[in-house]
């Protein structure tokens, strides 16, 4: 039975991805920065650790209790709009610390044991804001660009250990907590300069009523990351995500 482990699994994409591969007979590690067993059904082939992808003792002594690993996937994330003038710097540190070192951390801390398997995934969930610039979102895309540069970078080192590296791009959910995270966390609403802006702009992606993101297409884009070795480096996950991939070119 292969081994997953999955960041993030508190809710949202995480949570699902981990019920998927439940349903597929793998062995599943999810992982949250809270642990909550209530979230998921309990099954043999199931177990919850705590990981804050931002702590190195977190990330040693989650990977040490999960054991071999066959599939990692890179999840955990947050947003925090807000123009970027207003952005506080310790709130662009968090984004970075959480969306791209904590990824690089988790990642690094995987690798050698897939490397001396000479087998292994790395699923790495950016988004599909770094297909095209957005307003409001400049520092969490940076944060996520970020990853999707290493992780092609890396990919070619790893390859000829017999590791495989993709890339799964979400589009917009309103199926999870993501958005009304991002709510608690927005900056400048009120703000004399770029309040109104901010107002407009936040207007016409609630009214949009284009195709969105359900959080299982994200699944399943990781499942086929995971398990198809002719898939590509970048997978877009939703309708939303697939135009806007097609639109970039």
């Amino acid at each position: 039975m292969k081994t997953v482990l999955i960041t993030g699994c508190s809710s949202g994409f995480g949570l699902e991805t981990a019920r998927y591969f439940l349903a597929q007979g793998w062995q599943v590690v999810a992982t949250m920065r809270t642990p909550r067993e209530d979230v998921l059904p309990p099954a043999e082939n199931l177990r919850v650790l705590q990981l804050d992808v931002t702590d190195a003792e977190s990330i040693r002594k989650a990977i040490e209790a999960a054991g071999p690993i066959d599939v990692l996937v890179n999840n955990a994330g947050f947003g925090a709009p807000s123009p970027f003038e207003l952005t506080p710097m310790d709130t662009v540190r968090a984004l970075y610390e959480t969306n791209t070192f904590g990824t690089i951390a988790v990642t690094q801390a995987v690798l050698p044991q897939m490397r001396e398997r000479r087998s292994g995934v790395v699923v790495n969930v950016t988004s599909s804001v770094t297909y095209k610039p957005l307003p409001l979102v400049g520092i969490y895309r940076s944060a996520k660009a970020a990853v999707n540069a290493f992780t092609e970078s890396m990919a070619s080192e790893v390859e000829p250990f017999g590791v495989r590296v993709r890339i799964v791009l979400p589009g917009s959910s309103g199926e999870t907590s993501f958005r009304d995270t991002a709510r608690t966390r927005l900056r400048g609403i009120d703000d004399e300069v770029y309040g109104d802006f901010m107002k407009e702009t936040i207007g016409r992606m609630l009214a949009s009523t284009g195709p969105g993101t359900r959080a299982k297409d994200v699944a399943e884009a990781v499942w086929r990351a995971a398990t198809d070795a002719s898939a590509p480096m970048y997978i877009p996950a939703g309708a939303d995500a697939v135009q806007w991939a097609a639109e970039a070119g």
